[in-house]
């Protein structure tokens, strides 16, 4: 598991999540608004079709909080081709010569855009017609975003997101009446499977631009903080002004606190069977895996009337909970899959790869290596079935060809 050295937490669980809002809050925290303005003014071309793009950043408050808040604006045509999107995002990034996390980051975010809307409408994702993305502040707010990630170092860093708040009530669209959250928002949440909550006030709180950019960007969601020494805290500043709570995004960025191991948070599922065969336990349990599942163990028991039987346990990421108990359901046909979530500590684990000399020719081995959050290696074990491949093929004792592995690994190791 990659280690990281800072812990960003983006607190949607107040006033939802907009592009300009998730902007805005970076540039609060500090990311070089000259360059996130020089970014988006390169929007400005015939070829995309606006002219005339202006940047207004500025401090306002909302609730007493104080914020910043950025609008962009552009005369021209507005873009309603979802392929003509796509290329104005990806071609503005490209050109601006970012990192490829950063170019990723973009075209991940306008593309799960445009598929949610292209879904919607019956459209394949080229053809997709487009109303409200359309316009100048959908591309400027994912370009934007994209430099001012990079220039605060933060597509390196741990990114945690609240289950997200998207209002609830009716508004105005192009489509005419919905209801919160958007036809598009909910779809873009729907596809990454990510949580969201009504509330806490009727008004439509999470736009499709900010759920595909968050949805895109976090690696983890969780109610609450992780464990962190908190170093800066930005608020980016929605253009509506509510009553009863504070219109802003809260970032905090910080450090995570220093343990010889790492915690995280998983899922398990267990399930008590007695009445089917070897045979189906074997294939549930290949199939568990291949659908996800990070390990899953089969554990001996006497069931109900001294029954012998086999408890199925399975860790799973929080995320992938319903899917892995819709394999257990269907293949084992139980009545029920107990599920609870729990902390565990784990070692920091990286992955290398080695080569060796195996009856003279050159072999690849993948090389599992353990650290402390010192950096400090625990283990090093090379990867199983890269290793059995080569035992199959050279007719080497599986032994050997691990101590062989083991040894470069370690001489490889103490190079870098």
């Amino acid at each position: 598991m990659r280690q990281f050295s800072k812990v960003v937490m983006v607190d949607c669980q107040v006033a939802g999540i907009a592009g300009d809002m998730f902007l805005a809050a970076l540039l609060d925290l500090g990311a070089d608004a000259n360059k996130v303005t020089e970014a988006i003014k390169t929007l400005e071309q015939s070829a995309y079709g606006f002219v005339n793009v202006k940047v207004d950043i500025q401090r306002v408050r909302r609730k007493g909080f104080s914020a910043t808040k950025i609008d962009v604006t552009a005369d021209g045509k507005t873009r309603n081709d979802g392929k003509q999107l796509i290329h104005v995002v990806e071609d503005a990034v490209a050109n601006l010569h970012l990192s490829q996390p950063a170019k990723q980051f973009a075209s991940s975010t306008i593309r799960t855009l445009i598929e949610a809307e292209a879904k919607l409408h019956g459209n394949h994702l080229i053809n997709a017609h487009l109303h409200e993305v359309g316009l100048v502040d959908m591309p400027a707010e994912i370009v934007g975003s994209a430099v001012a990630l990079e220039d605060l170092g933060l597509f390196d860093a741990k990114i945690v997101a609240s289950p997200i708040s998207v209002g609830g009530g009716l508004f105005e669209f192009s489509h005419g009446t919905a209801s919160s959250p958007s036809p598009a928002a909910l779809e873009i949440l729907r596809s990454k499977n990510f949580p969201f909550r009504g509330g806490p006030i009727e008004a439509e709180l999470a736009t499709p631009t900010g759920a595909a950019i968050i949805v895109n960007l976090a690696h983890e969601v969780s109610k609450f903080y992780p464990e962190m020494t908190p170093l800066k805290t930005g608020y980016g500043a929605g253009g509506k002004e509510f009553p009863q709570i504070a219109n802003v995004l809260r970032i905090t960025i910080g450090k995570p606190i220093g343990e010889e191991t790492i915690t995280d948070e998983v899922s398990v599922l267990e399930t008590n069977i007695d009445d089917i065969s070897g045979e189906i336990v074997g294939h549930v349990l290949e199939q568990l895996l291949s659908e996800g599942a990070k390990d899953v163990s089969i554990i001996p028991v006497y069931a109900k009337k001294n029954r012998p039987g086999q408890i199925i346990k399975v860790i799973a990421d929080p995320k992938d909970t319903r899917r892995l108990t819709n394999v257990l359901i269907d293949e084992t046909g139980t009545l029920g899959v107990r599920v609870y979530r729990c902390q565990r500590h784990i070692i920091n684990r990286e992955l290398h790869m080695v080569e060796i000399t195996v009856l003279g020719k050159n072999e690849n081995v993948k090389i599992k290596v353990a650290k402390d959050s010192n950096g400090k290696i625990i283990r090093i074990k090379p990867e199983y079935e890269d290793v059995k491949r080569l035992a199959e093929k050279t007719h080497i004792p599986l032994r050997e060809l691990f101590e062989l592995a083991n040894e470069k690994a370690k001489e490889t190791l103490k190079k870098r």
